[in-house]
């Protein structure tokens, strides 16, 4: 971003985007109103449900608490991009049957999540379980979901 304009430029699922705007306007705000993705959810914007959640540069992150411009320059995944991955195809269908989605307005962020989980699990000490702690489900529990992962890690091992 320069210092003398409101433009920033990212890369949102793997498109180049220049984007001009408030400079402080939160993250889930640009991606949901300016850039219609509108998978991202926007719950408490006090980060504490995760609906909002985003990868930025492959990290999971609340995307109602950064500012437009904190995300200059950055790799930015939402929901929308990740749903052509095989292995996101098969977490979908295992939250179905694990009765894992409830109403679905927090499953989007808890998604994200359990991608970045199942890419990279030292990014959340190995637990699936912490990795959910920012995600606050009140619909489902998280029994199913944790099922619905363990169903994906056992394929993996399988090779199913």
């Amino acid at each position: 971003m320069s210092s003398l304009d409101n433009k920033v430029s990212f890369q949102i699922n793997g498109r180049q985007v220049r984007w001009e705007g408030d400079p402080v306007r939160a993250l889930a705000d640009v991606l949901r109103e300016d850039l219609e993705l509108t998978g991202t959810k926007i719950g408490c914007r006090t980060g504490e449900c995760g609906a909002c959640t985003v990868l930025i540069d492959g990290q999971p992150v609340n995307s109602c608490l950064i500012p437009a411009a904190a995300a200059a320059d950055a790799e930015i995944e939402t929901i929308e991009h990740l749903q052509d991955q095989p292995v996101f195809q098969r977490l979908v269908e295992a939250m179905a049957q694990t009765g894992g989605v409830q109403c679905g307005f927090c499953t989007p962020g808890i998604m994200v999540t359990l991608w970045a989980w199942l890419q990279d699990r030292t990014l959340f000490g190995g637990d699936v379980t912490s990795a959910l702690k920012n995600n606050l489900c009140r619909c489902t529990g998280y029994r199913s979901i944790i099922s619905a992962v363990e169903q994906v890690v056992e394929a993996e091992v399988s090779g199913r």
